[in-house]
């Protein structure tokens, strides 16, 4: 696709077209024809048609058919309806991964409103202003989360009414709802009729917003609209269907999410497992014990999530003794190490790379393996651990501070930039910041990368943590990687801290695997293999190594290197 010197060249922007003129060649339609909007309801009919009796599980507990949850959109939309939501209203969702939340993914944009996925591990104050900022008119809360709504309640301007979750029905004959409540989810959906006319309209219009989970100022609101959100499940279902072998995920699989359904669509997936008709299974609330049972008892066979999730699961006791062989699992949110994909390799996992990030819908790539492509074990580890394969539609550029596009050799590196018919188109409310995400027509990830020859792209920092070391770039996910080789090491970020005489140096923090114990030395040395190797620069080596007990994170799993830097900074 393009060579090893120069990218492909890019045609000249085109200019805006006029709308005064006609634009030739447009199709005609017959009056009575169908116009197709693209709408999330669409994606119910192929698994209604197919296989209606395929299961939807929640916690090995609730089992449902695709029929039964069509039936429960149809009272949840109805219910929502009697409690005054109409279009354009947002309803709000705190919730544990559920079936529930799956109902809420298609009942509430199918009625016209928006569904805001509520982060609930942001702190209380954070999760108001968010409620507060996205207009949330209805809130549907589980039970577990009363103790946060009660400390901001006051505070709350926007939100008119309450639904609460609960894991039994509540008894409204025995007690009352708490105070401020309409509704008990249950209840309302068995007060509810099934059979709601969810309306064709334009399928522009928003169905969902969420909050990005950013480690500095207020968060930020993203937002899809109905077509932005059935592209992106067509296309991510394109990639994951049409690999010839290794990554490839049909409708034979079964899946359960392992990034939280607040948290992006959970990556868009639970649209694509539905749209295929998978059997699906919702874990509720992370423990990895409970995580293990369910992915043996119900023979789970795709997942996604964060390194977090998959170390936790690896790690955990009960691992050994559940057969993990056959499971396809997607990581994303950080860089997947290569010592972390060795490990689930091993244990029968396919395990490969996706990116994006909330502004993107999310999936833009997936670190698929070629069929042309060598087959050793090493190779098919470098490529598992990459970035990247852009799936259809997806228009992805590397390029300098002027926008010009930047070599396709595996060693130029430049910013990601991105198009695709599924990119949030800005920030909610906020003019500015929209449009410095899309300066030059080409939404901006700060993330810095390179695109190899076979069109791998490998994100190798970003910009915000690259680090600058005596005019040398030393890139901290790579220093990551080559870390979690080590066999000692469990867990492992880098950060840059301040240097009087190179400006700043690299740090690691490593958490060491139960039992095994490791020097700074041998750290270094372990490095100094690589320089050899010529895979690493000799500055990239730290004078300094750091064992830690654990390595603080995000809300959503991901190393919260800002967090690290105040930490580590003065020691």
């Amino acid at each position: 696709m393009q060579g090893n010197d120069a990218c492909c060249p890019r045609p000249p922007p085109q200019r805006p077209r006029n709308p005064s003129v006609t634009w030739p060649n447009l199709i005609s339609r017959t009056p009575s024809a169908y116009a197709y909007p693209l709408l999330v309801k669409q994606l119910l009919h192929a698994p209604l048609a197919v296989d209606p009796e395929q299961e939807i599980i929640y916690r090995g507990q609730v089992r449902h058919s695709y029929w039964t949850m069509r039936h429960r959109i149809g009272q949840l939309a109805s219910g929502l309806r009697s409690l005054g939501i109409e279009p354009g209203d947002t309803v709000a969702v705190m919730d544990w991964d559920s079936h529930r939340y799956l109902e809420g993914y298609f009942g509430i944009p199918m009625m016209g409103a928006v569904l805001m996925t509520v982060n609930v591990r942001l702190s209380p104050e954070q999760i108001a202003y968010t409620l507060n900022h996205a207009g949330a008119r209805l809130l549907i809360a589980h039970a577990d989360f009363l103790p946060v709504l009660a400390s901001i309640r006051d505070r709350l301007e926007t939100v008119e009414r309450f639904v609460l979750v609960g894991e039994d029905p509540f008894p409204l004959d025995s007690a009352p709802l708490p105070d401020g409540f309409s509704a008990e989810y249950e209840a309302l959906l068995a007060a509810s009729p099934p059979d709601y006319a969810f309306p064709d309209f334009d399928e522009n219009t928003r169905a969902t917003t969420f909050y990005t989970t950013g480690t500095t100022g207020l968060p930020k609101g993203v937002y899809f609209s109905h077509r932005q959100i059935v592209l992106h499940a067509l296309a991510t279902m394109a990639a994951l269907t049409s690999a010839p072998r290794q990554g490839r995920v049909h409708r034979g699989d079964v899946y359960m999410p392992l990034t939280p359904m607040f948290h992006v669509h959970a990556w868009g997936m639970p649209y694509v497992a539905t749209a295929l008709g998978m059997k699906q299974v919702y874990p509720g609330r992370y423990a990895a014990d409970h995580l293990l049972r369910l992915m043996q008892g119900e023979r789970v066979t795709f997942s996604h999530g964060v390194p977090t999730l998959l170390h936790m699961i690896l790690s955990h006791p009960d691992s050994a003794a559940v057969d993990l062989s056959g499971l396809k699992i997607i990581v994303g949110g950080s860089a997947l190490p290569r010592g972390l994909a060795q490990a689930a390799i091993e244990r029968g996992i396919d395990v490969f790379t996706g990116y994006g990030m909330s502004e993107t819908c999310s999936i833009l790539t997936l670190a698929q393996v070629k069929a042309t492509r060598p087959g050793d074990a090493g190779t098919e580890l470098d490529v598992r651990t990459k970035t990247g394969l852009p799936i259809p539609l997806v228009d992805l550029r590397i390029v300098d501070d002027e926008m010009r596009d930047i070599a396709h050799d595996g060693r130029a590196s430049g910013e990601i930039v991105v198009r695709a018919p599924w990119l949030t188109q800005g920030y909610l409310g906020n003019a500015a910041e929209s449009e410095h995400l899309w300066a030059g027509g080409y939404l901006h990830t700060n993330d810095i990368g390179s695109i190899d020859s076979d069109g791998y792209l490998q994100v190798t920092d970003r910009i915000k943590d690259v680090i600058k070391s005596g005019g040398e770039w030393v890139s901290s996910l790579e220093l990551e990687d080559l870390i979690s080789r080590h066999a000692a090491v469990s867990e492992v970020a880098v950060i840059g801290i301040k240097d009087a005489r190179w400006g700043e140096r690299p740090l690691p923090l490593i958490v060491l695997r139960p039992g095994r114990s490791a020097e700074p030395a041998e750290i270094q040395e372990h490095l100094r293999d690589f320089v050899r190797r010529g895979a690493i620069s000799k500055y990239a080596i730290p004078e300094r190594v750091l064992f830690v007990d654990a390595i603080e994170k995000t809300s959503v799993g991901k190393i919260n290197k800002r967090l690290l830097r105040q930490k580590y900074q003065a020691s």
